[in-house]
This record gives C-alpha cells, sequence and structure tokens, in this order.
C-alpha cells in the first residue's frame, strides 16, 4: 500500500533530511575526510559519532568543533559515505568546521536506551549520566583525539536536536562557546505532542518515531512497519472514523512506550515536571542564539521560553533570539519568495537570516575574539504583518505597553461590557481545525498556523469577535494573554483562542497564489487551547461548577505583527478544534485521554463581556 506523498516527506527530514540522498554535489567529499567513532561516555555506554575534518587542517591551520546530535540518525553510514551537505547553511561548509554528528543513547547506532526528553539530574554523582554529561564527555574526547582543533566547540539543531543543543549548554564545558538551538523542544507540556497539556491528535502518525525501542544497532528506521497508512486523500475521514482517543490508542498503539506515557499521565505530575529543560538553565555563560519560525506548529513555544529563561537567569550570556515567518525549521532552505500557507512574505529570507545572523554567529564565536560581541542585535523579530524585519534591544520590547481588547457582544471593545456571549458545544460535531482535508494525513499540520479561518465564522459554536476598520497601524509585540471569564452547564471545557487579521475588501498582495481569495481573508495570526480543568493548576485538575463564572487565563504566545490600517483584529473562541487536538469529553473525569463517547456531554457555554485579550503594543 503506498504511503502517502507528505508522510514520505517528512520521513526523510526525519533521517537526515535531504543531505543524506545520493546527490551530484561532492563538496563534502572532496573538501572533508570522514571517520567514524564510538565514542564512551562515563557509564561506559557508547555513543556512534561521524566526524567530517577539512582536508587542510594542520598544526598551522586548525578549526573548531561544530556538533549535532541527534535522535533521528546520523546517515548516511560508513565511513565512504558522504552526506552531501554538513553543517547548518552552506556558508559555514565552505568557510570549514571540523563538522560532527551523532546518533544520542539508544537511536540508530549508538548503545544504551532511549528516552524521550531525558530528564536532567541536578546534582549529579561521578555515575550520573544525561543530555549534558553526554555532550560534555563527547566534547572532552573529540578534544583530545581530533588532532589540530582550535580548543573551540559550538553546537546546532533543529527541533529535537534542538532539544539537545538546548540542553547541551547545560554540559557547561570550558570549550564550549556557543550554542545555537533552533526549534527546541523546551517542556512537552506546552512543545510538540501537548498544548497546555492538551493533545495533539495531529500528530497521531508521528508515535511510531518516538515510542518503539530499538534492540540493536540501527542504520535505518526500525520502527517503519508500525506508521498507521492513509486510505484515503480525505484524512479526516481517519479520525472521524478511529472515535476517541482511547479509541486510537488501543487500536494501533497499546505497545508503544511513549504514547502509553502521556496517556497515563494527564496531568503536570513528576513525568513531566523533571523533562522540563527551563528550571536547570542557570548561569549560562557562553553565546546562545535561539531561533523559531512564528508559524512553527511543532514548537513555538520552545525558543521563546528558552530565550527569556536565559535572559532572567543568565547575565553573562551573550543571548540573542531570531524568530522569522517560518514553520518547522523553515529557515534552513531558501524557498525564494517564501510563503507559509497561502500568505506571501517576502524574498530571500533564509538566505537573509544564514549569511547575516548565523554564519556571523558562528565565525565570530568559534574563529573570532568571544570576548568580544558579535555585533548581532539582541532580538531579530519578522514582523508577520507589516513583512520586514525588526531588531530590537530587549525581547519583549521595553517600550511596548499592555492594552486589553474586551470581548463585548461579537466586538472587540477598549472597556468591559455587560451581560455575555452564548455558544452551544457539542463534542460529537467538533469545529475543524482546517478545511485542507488532504493536510489530515500528514505527519504533522503546518499550514493551519496562517490559513484563512472564514470557514469557521459563523458556526453557532464559535464566538466572534471583531474591530472596527482600523484608521491606524496597530503593532502586537510580546506577548499575548487570554482572560476569559467563563460559565459552562457541564463540568468541563477546552477554549481555543484564535487572534486573526481580518484583510481589506480591497487588498491585493504583492505575490499570490492561484485560486486564493485575498478579499477579506482571515489570516490566523497566533492560536492555542486551555483545558479548564488547568485553570488553577497544572498539578491537579479541576472540576467546573456548572453555571458559575469562573475565570480561565492562559498565553497565546507571542507576536510580533502589525495589524495595517484598513484591517480589523478578530478573535475567534471555540472549545473544540479537531482533528488538531482530541475533543474534551466535556464531563469532567480524572484522565480525559480515556473518555469514550459515552462520555460526552453537551453543553451552552458563556463568554462574559468582561472577558479581554491582553496585548503588548508598541507605537
Amino acid at each position: 500500500m503506498k504511503i502517502h506523498i507528505s508522510i514520505l516527506f517528512i520521513f526523510f527530514f526525519i533521517i537526515g533530511n535531504a543531505q543524506n540522498a545520493p546527490q551530484k554535489d561532492d563538496f563534502v567529499k572532496e573538501n572533508f575526510t570522514k571517520q567514524e567513532f564510538y565514542i564512551p561516555m562515563r557509564d561506559g555506554v557508547k555513543l556512534f559519532t561521524a566526524v567530517y575534518i577539512p582536508k587542510d587542517i594542520s598544526n598551522k591551520n586548525k578549526y573548531p568543533f561544530l556538533m549535532q546530535r541527534t535522535c533521528y540518525s546520523i546517515a548516511p553510514y560508513g565511513e565512504n559515505e558522504y552526506k552531501t551537505k554538513v553543517g547548518p547553511n552552506q556558508y559555514l561548509m565552505k568557510d570549514k568546521y571540523i563538522f560532527v554528528y551523532q546518533d544520542v543513547r539508544g537511536r540508530y547506532m549508538s548503545e544504551g536506551t532511549f528516552t524521550n526528553m531525558t530528564p536532567q539530574v541536578e546534582r549529579k554523582t561521578k555515575k550520573d549520566v544525561d543530555e549534558s554529561t553526554d555532550t560534555y564527555d563527547t566534547i572532552d574526547w573529540l578534544l583530545k583525539n581530533v588532532k589540530d582543533n582550535n580548543g573551540k566547540v559550538g553546537q546546532f539543531g533543529t527541533s529535537y536536536p534542538g532539544f539537545y543543543t538546548a540542553v547541551g549548554i547545560l554540559a557547561d564545558h570550558p570549550a564550549l562557546v556557543a550554542s545555537s538551538p533552533q526549534a527546541p523542544i523546551s517542556d512537552f507540556w506546552n512543545d510538540d505532542f501537548l498544548h497546555n497539556g492538551k493533545f495533539m491528535l495531529g500528530y497521531f502518525r508521528t508515535f511510531p518515531v518516538f515510542g518503539v525501542q530499538k534492540t540493536k544497532a540501527e542504520k535505518q528506521g526500525w520502527y517503519m512497519d508500525s506508521f498507521i497508512k492513509p486510505v484515503s486523500e480525505d484524512g479526516l475521514k481517519f479520525y472521524r472514523e478511529m472515535g476517541t482517543l482511547k479509541d486510537g490508542y488501543e487500536k494501533y498503539y497499546k505497545n508503544n512506550f511513549f504514547m502509553t506515557e502521556i496517556m497515563n499521565h494527564p496531568n503536570y505530575d513528576e513525568y513531566w515536571q523533571k523533562r522540563s529543560l527551563l528550571p536547570h538553565l542557570k548561569n549560562v555563560n557562553h553565546a546562545v542564539m535561539t531561533v523559531g519560525g512564528w508559524f512553527d506548529a511543532e514548537d513555538l513555544s520552545g525558543p521563546l521560553n528558552i530565550y527569556k529563561t536565559i535572559e532572567k537567569t543568565s547575565p553573562k550570556a551573550k543571548n540573542t533570539i531570531v524568530m522569522g515567518p517560518f514553520s518547522h525549521g523553515g529557515w534552513s532552505q531558501e524557498m525564494g519568495k517564501h510563503f507559509h500557507n497561502e500568505i506571501y512574505f517576502g524574498d530571500s529570507l533564509a538566505t537573509y537570516y544564514q549569511k547575516n545572523l548565523e554564519t556571523k554567529f558562528f565565525n565570530h564565536y568559534l574563529k573570532g575574539n568571544t570576548k568580544q560581541d558579535a555585533g548581532i542585535p539582541e532580538a531579530v523579530m519578522y514582523d508577520t504583518g507589516a513583512k520586514e524585519w525588526r531588531e530590537f534591544t530587549n525581547y519583549p520590547p521595553k517600550e511596548a505597553q499592555k492594552v486589553n481588547f474586551y470581548l463585548v457582544n461579537g466586538t472587540l471593545k477598549k472597556s468591559a461590557g455587560q451581560g455575555t456571549s452564548e455558544y452551544y458545544s457539542d463534542p460529537n460535531n467538533p469545529v475543524l481545525s482546517s478545511t485542507n482535508l488532504k493536510d489530515f494525513n500528514g505527519f504533522t499540520p503546518r499550514n493551519y498556523m496562517s490559513e484563512d479561518q472564514r470557514f469557521s465564522e459563523g458556526r453557532p459554536d464559535v464566538l466572534t469577535f471583531t474591530t472596527d476598520v482600523l484608521t491606524e497601524d496597530i503593532t502586537f509585540a510580546g506577548e499575548i494573554l487570554a482572560k476569559l471569564n467563563i460559565s459552562s452547564t457541564s463540568t468541563d471545557a477546552d477554549f481555543a483562542v484564535k487572534l486573526i487579521d481580518v484583510y481589506p475588501e480591497d487588498f491585493k498582495p504583492a505575490e499570490k497564489k492561484d485560486g486564493v481569495i485575498y478579499a477579506n481573508y482571515h489570516q490566523m495570526v497566533r492560536s492555542e487551547i486551555m483545558p479548564a480543568r488547568f485553570r488553577n493548576s497544572r498539578e491537579k485538575a479541576e472540576a467546573l461548577i456548572p453555571n458559575q463564572k469562573t475565570a480561565i487565563n492562559f498565553r497565546l504566545q507571542d507576536v510580533v505583527h502589525t495589524f495595517k490600517k484598513g484591517h480589523k483584529i478578530q478573535i475567534q473562541i471555540s472549545s473544540t478544534w479537531f482533528p488538531l487536538f482530541s475533543v474534551n469529553p466535556q464531563k469532567f473525569m480524572d484522565n480525559p485521554n480515556m473518555a469514550s463517547k459515552e462520555d460526552y456531554t453537551k453543553a451552552f457555554i458563556k463568554i462574559y463581556n468582561d472577558s479581554a485579550i491582553e496585548a503588548e503594543v508598541i507605537k
């Protein structure tokens, strides 16, 4: 049976991207010598490592290390088999470094057992190991065993390798002087598989990659037989027929250790707490450039939270953040005319980032004077409304002021109102998360992050609040907080909130895609979901008291977006968002992951007119 093209594409991305496929580019083979090693860790486990050494290296021409540790394979394997590209980008590849790739514990050719988001050991004995000790031991071995290095090490990685880069910061090795975590996971409670503890059903097809242990050294994906193969171009059909999350788990993933862990830990208990990287990011004293995409459906909160945490805890760190109009890892490959889904953002945006930021960062700190600043702004953020790069000396910008937009009878007002707006939420008839039915067959959904939201406006289970036509530009720059006051006839509910830029009727884009109606386009700018059960505590869930006014406050994550004169700002609210997220039964349960169809409870839900969206605004 054929695997859907989008799954194939993402799978090849996972096992090493196009770097590992045979191509005609011989630059790496002509300029580097490849060596492979099993590097011993302090507990005796050996990690498989490939090292690409410049052929012109010598005692008089030394090079620094630039390293990536990954759970996604460092293929191709074999000292005569070369990647066609090494390093984060082509400019750094041609500048030449000693490029290092390593399979982490329990993955592919490395020994040991794989753990998702390996818990960090705070106070270590000599026998304790975690990802930071593996990073330290790897660096130490490389310095001693690869000749003519210059004694400096940098690290990079995107997505899960971004986590390994971020946790590698904690190795605190004196030779480690520059780290660039890109689209990193910081806390699984808010990245990838969960949003505020809510299960992201749109990731259902990814679990074979993360929840099947290998039993021997592997050069290929041992989990391939566990993939769910699409049977229809209409991907929604699969999720409708699957039934509840419990049904899907029992049918497909009963033996998947990671899915089982998620199903059995519905609250932010010790399992999740010890997998959060953020409490450990203290006293960082080298250069860190964290990179993310405003339309990264997988890991948007990770880059923002890692940057902000280091900013608070580590005054000695040279701390920088870059956020562009990219989907997950989109800055690694130039698109030319850069679109996300149907929206055009400019030309050569990945090239701008690679040449002016990424290459400058590593060249300065690994080949230049690390005691001096690289001259990169504190925050380089793309304004997704004005469609231009902006530089800030602080982020969020100090000049930003908090402004409340109150949700009053279908409008966004400057002051609160009386009364309520009401909708009827039926878990058996959920609000769809997209109209792109083929996308539901994909490995991870991405296009929805900027998708036209007209399809959900007007449904009886979606509330819409819109400003008048703007008479001047208004820029949101920083955090957004949903401050909802709600009541429900039932005992549990989710709240999905979307921030939308409504285009004018006469809007004409600089570049467009065929067949798209841009007049009155409702572009989603930011969105997030919050289970009411976690309104007071992530650790201890609480039922709603029926018909009682209750505060639900949560972050929508950051934006830098200018709503242009002539546009409108819109908020949409619903309690289902399917199949992107699993359906809340709307009846309080100790473990809603185990809900059956019999638990599904219809509810009337009110949003009080003193509810607001709080944004940080600059003029």
